[in-house]
């Protein structure tokens, strides 16, 4: 029935473990749940609304029907609720983010010769991370002394094979701080052996490192080998100011976590510090909207879960201000992934227990901060809206909003943005890209006509689809930009397919004259106000998407060569050939003996009959 939970039937629901997702009237999920039995905690949804958290209370009002997936095993639901969580963000469930992008130290390990750098964002396959660290510039700093007693390379790809092609090293050799593998001066498996003593020596495994350079300088002064003697003693001197800069907090060798929170009725913020070896080696804050009715137990059983599924090191102990919940489940999930024991521990004295009231001590001023940030930024996002609303004279404040932009040099590579702005701010997950299709030429009427029709034409289907939606949620305001022309245009392919009830406006970039539809005269914003800083922000953001998107495009069109058109030359292999050879005409230059060492000798006849044939072009 429309408008009520679909309620299957107690002996439907599987008494075994498993997975419950909850979705709304669009077929939306908007909360995910776990539980040992499915049959059990499913029923605590269908009693007396009025008996129910008023956050649980909102979330079994608005869905519409509940559907569940059995797991094996209780360790299996923790997966899958996390890969569920990830794939359909609810809107009901918590979601732990970082309140910064932390740096990480970061080791290329899946490269021939691994490269240290600093590096943001997402975890890659083959690279070692060390951290992560409140900022960069220390990452910087504890390698630039590093790296005069561990050599290793820190340049870019192009940098390291200019340097191969031209057999001569960079600057950072000359300086101590590469052992140039770029040139042979030390091979692969050396130049790893570097890299590998540094991990250790970042992990916090410092003391065998200080002992090997000790011996080494005392050996080198006997033997009155000073010049020698005098390098090892500036390299020990470089890796003790490191040691100084990582914070001892424990006399043992121990290596732990350390997590603590802090929280109201409505948002929690979670430190973690990593401790690896008595030290200090990294630390990470996040932040929590608490849309979902969690006791501190949960929150806490969440973020752990959270942490170690993103990548995180398991340490062998956990120290937490409290047991979280499912702690049995957690266990031993994290000691399969460790492969060996993991416990979470309460210190109730010590310097463990002072440690972690330094950690909680953090998460207390971050939240502060939050805290403060936020109602800063909400009260200046909310009177953006409330007089853009004024302006443009719309029933509502335009909580979500859509700016579409086309971008052109030339009659080729015609493309179209759309943005989207919710709440104030941007949402870059719906973002979306539109290569034009159905125009020939310059025509950002015709062009835009195609890119309104496309984004509502998807909705439509969206709409009759079961798959995850993103084009489905229609906006308060769409601000098309250009004048008059482009928002005809935008009016004319939302009317062929029946949409209504979305105001559309056109943002002039001249006058930053917004025009309405079946108005003559554009209105005017007043300059300075909130509500056009608003307008621009939104508009010069659509356009910045659109450029960087065409200039992807012709990129890729001017950097295509001959080797495209070849058979069996696939992206890998050109890049192997140019790697090799540096440019096309000096593979056309190249004999089919050369090219027969880089690639197969069939490849090698096809490239070189296949390049006599231009005559020397590229």
């Amino acid at each position: 029935m429309d408008g009520v939970l679909n309620r299957p039937s107690s002996s439907t629901i599987p008494d075994r473990p498993g997975c419950y997702l909850f979705r709304d009237e669009r077929h939306r999920v908007i909360y995910v749940g776990k539980a040992l039995s499915l049959r059990k905690r499913l029923s605590n949804y269908f009693g007396d609304p009025a008996s129910l958290h008023a956050r649980t209370a909102a979330m079994v009002e608005q869905a519409r029907d509940v559907e569940w997936i059995v797991a094996a095993n209780e360790v299996e639901s923790l997966h899958l609720e996390y890969n569920l969580i990830k794939q359909h963000s609810p809107r009901f469930n918590v979601r732990y983010r970082d309140d910064k992008s932390y740096p990480f130290l970061a080791i290329t390990w899946g490269e021939e010769y691994p490269r240290a750098m600093v590096m943001r964002g997402s975890k890659k396959k083959g690279v070692r991370y060390f951290g992560p660290y409140a900022h960069a510039y220390a990452i910087r700093e504890t390698l630039d002394l590093l790296l005069r007693t561990f050599p290793m390379r820190t340049c870019s790809q192009g940098v390291f094979d200019r340097a191969r092609r031209i057999k001569r090293p960079c600057l950072m050799y000359d300086i101590g701080k590469c052992a140039a593998p770029c040139t042979g001066f030390i091979d692969a498996d050396g130049h790893r052996r570097v890299a590998e003593e540094l991990c250790a020596f970042v992990g916090g495994r410092t003391d065998p490192v200080v002992k090997r350079l000790e011996s080494e300088m005392r050996d080198a002064a006997t033997r009155e080998e000073f010049e020698r003697a005098a390098r090892l003693r500036d390299q020990l001197t470089s890796v003790r100011k490191a040691i100084e800069k990582q914070v001892a907090v424990t006399d043992s060798n121990a290596s732990f976590d350390a997590i603590d929170v802090a929280e109201d009725d409505l948002e929690a913020a979670v430190q973690v510090f990593f401790i690896r070896h008595g030290r200090i080696t990294g630390r990470k804050g996040f932040v929590v909207d608490k849309v979902e009715d969690l006791a501190p137990g949960a929150l806490l059983a969440g973020f752990v879960r959270d942490l170690y599924m993103d990548g995180s090191e398991v340490p062998p102990e956990i120290l937490v201000p409290s047991l979280p919940a499912d702690m049995d489940v957690l266990k031993k999930w994290l000691s399969e992934q460790r492969t060996a024991k993991v416990d979470f521990h309460v210190p109730q004295r010590g310097e463990r227990r002072a440690l972690l009231e330094t950690v909680g001590q953090n998460a207390r001023e971050a939240f502060v901060q939050h805290k403060l940030k936020r109602r800063k930024d909400f009260e200046a996002r909310a009177k953006a809206l409330r007089a853009l609303q004024d302006e443009l004279n719309l029933p509502d404040a335009p909580l979500r909003i859509e700016c579409f932009d086309i971008s052109n040099l030339g009659p080729t590579e015609v493309v179209g943005s759309m943005v989207v702005f919710e709440d104030g701010l941007p949402k870059r997950s719906d973002y979306r890209k539109f290569k034009i299709k159905s125009v020939t030429g310059q025509d950002d009427f015709a062009s835009m006509h195609e890119v309104i029709s496309r984004r509502f034409a998807r909705a439509r289907t969206e709409d009759e689809d079961a798959k995850p939606r993103k084009f489905a949620y229609p906006p308060n305001l769409l601000v098309i930009d250009g004048g008059k022309g482009q928002l005809n245009a935008a009016l004319a392919a939302m009317s062929e397919l029946g949409v209504q009830d979305v105001t559309a406006v056109g943002l002039a970039k001249r006058f930053e004259e917004v025009y309405l539809p079946e108005k003559p005269e554009p209105v005017i914003v007043p300059r300075g106000s909130d509500a056009l800083y608003l307008l621009q922000h939104i508009r010069d953001e659509a356009h910045r998407f659109a450029i960087t998107y065409h200039r992807t495009l012709r990129n890729k069109k001017t950097t295509a060569s001959a080797l495209d058109a070849i058979p069996g030359i696939g992206p890998e292999r050109k890049r192997i050939l140019l790697r090799k050879f540096g440019s096309v005409r000096r593979i056309l230059q190249a004999s089919e003996n050369d090219l027969a060492q880089v690639v197969p000798a069939n490849v090698a006849g096809r490239i070189h009959a296949y390049l006599r044939g231009l005559g020397g072009n590229e």
